[in-house]
């Protein structure tokens, strides 16, 4: 009986992987208006889910994983999306720009399960310094 739902639960597995997951990373229209260095932060702990620069990891391709990373990227690009900067009229960049800040500020970004998977995401103090006068400098 065991060895049924053992072969059971593979073949669920395996057919699971069928099902098509979208990763793909629309074109760049804009570049994020930061310094250089500030840029490399963002691109860092931040693009892989709000830009469409995404790197996919390998567990991306891996359902039911699949599933979540590419829901977690859809989610993120909705909330701000870096390389459509421009196409955010200046009142709307202003609210993304507090928005990114209050959520760095109070360590909810980068998500906590994202950092142990990509531990150069971890953002420290200078990081969070330059993050903050970025987004209140504009």
């Amino acid at each position: 009986m065991s060895m049924r739902i053992a072969l059971a639960a593979v073949a669920l597995l395996a057919a699971i992987q069928l099902v098509p997951v979208d990763r793909s990373n629309p074109p760049v229209t804009s570049e994020v208006p930061a310094d250089p260095a500030t840029r490399e932060i963002l691109r860092r702990a931040c693009y892989d889910c709000h830009s469409n620069e995404t790197r996919w990891p390998w567990y991306a391709r891996v359902a039911p994983v699949s599933w979540l990373v590419a829901h977690d990227v859809e989610e993120g690009r909705e909330h701000v999306n870096f390389s459509t900067w421009n196409e955010y009229t200046a009142k709307k960049q202003r609210k993304k720009l507090d928005e990114v800040w209050e959520e760095v500020e109070e360590g909810e970004m980068p998500l906590w399960f994202y950092v142990p998977l990509h531990p150069d995401a971890k953002l420290g103090e200078a990081d969070l310094r330059a993050i903050e006068a970025w987004a209140k400098a504009r």
